[in-house]
């Protein structure tokens, strides 16, 4: 079957006061296009994850790029040969990636990104630029985790990304002096774990620019063992952003 679905997925984080009014409206151009998938929305921004052919899929991005909020939107596209979505639901939330920390706001400054390829050089030397060694942390939930990580990579086994601030003050301490690259799908919860481990007090934090899903789209998925999980019908992709076939788990 051809691959000729594309997929795609995209957040940012900024200010939506009017989330609501939003929601009729791209739920209306989105079913208009054909389109399936999720679209969060909330007072701190945008999340979603949207399949259909590529002209409907691009020009519904071009329609939300006209509103200046969502100009710079980039997102991470993957093809399928059919749509891994059911339905099309737009929803307001609290939050578009809940963490139950009102006081991280990334709308009010990102920490440190660091680029796919130049993970995948500090990976491959075993230090970053500055001579400290370096640890991946997977702020994703321990299902997810099941499918494929980072070799090496630091997991608090959680179950739901509300877990991730009591874990960080419970390990924080093994983070000390090295550099952290907190990582997860598309780079939302990663985004918020890197903001909370500075407030923290971990010094040299980085967040992975796009996730996994951007490791793989920008590098060969080098030091990635196994899938990435993703929230559809799909389940997981391997590192060349295919389907992959199921697999057999390790046990949790």
């Amino acid at each position: 079957m051809r691959a000729d679905i594309l997929n795609i997925s995209c957040y940012k984080f900024v200010p939506l006061p009017d989330a609501a009014a939003l929601r009729d409206v791209l739920h209306a151009r989105a079913v208009a296009a054909g389109l399936k998938g999720t679209v969060l929305l909330a007072e701190e921004g945008i999340n979603f994850f949207l399949a259909g052919p590529a002209e409907a899929v691009r020009g519904f991005v071009d329609q939300l790029r006209a509103d200046a909020r969502f100009a710079d939107l980039n997102p991470k596209e993957s093809w399928s040969a059919s749509v891994p979505f059911r339905k099309m639901l737009v929803k307001v939330k609290r939050e578009i990636i809940r963490m139950d920390h009102p006081a991280i706001r990334p709308v009010e400054g990102r920490a440190p990104a660091v680029a796919p390829a130049t993970l995948r050089r500090w990976l491959a030397q075993g230090h970053d630029d500055a001579g400290r060694p370096v640890v991946t942390l997977d702020t994703r939930n321990a299902f997810e985790v099941q499918h494929g990580t980072f070799q090496n990579a630091i997991d608090w086994r959680i179950g739901k990304f509300t877990e991730f601030p009591p874990a960080l003050r419970e390990h924080k301490g093994e983070l000390q002096g090295k550099t952290v690259v907190s990582f997860c799908t598309g780079g939302i919860r990663c985004e918020k774990a890197a903001i909370l481990m500075r407030e923290e007090g971990v010094e040299h934090v980085y967040q992975l620019e796009g996730g996994i899903l951007k490791y793989f789209e920008e590098t060969d998925g080098a030091h990635y063992d196994g899938r990435c999980f993703v929230f559809d019908e799909r389940e997981a992709l391997a590192a060349d952003l295919s389907a992959a076939a199921p697999q057999e788990l390790p046990k949790p």
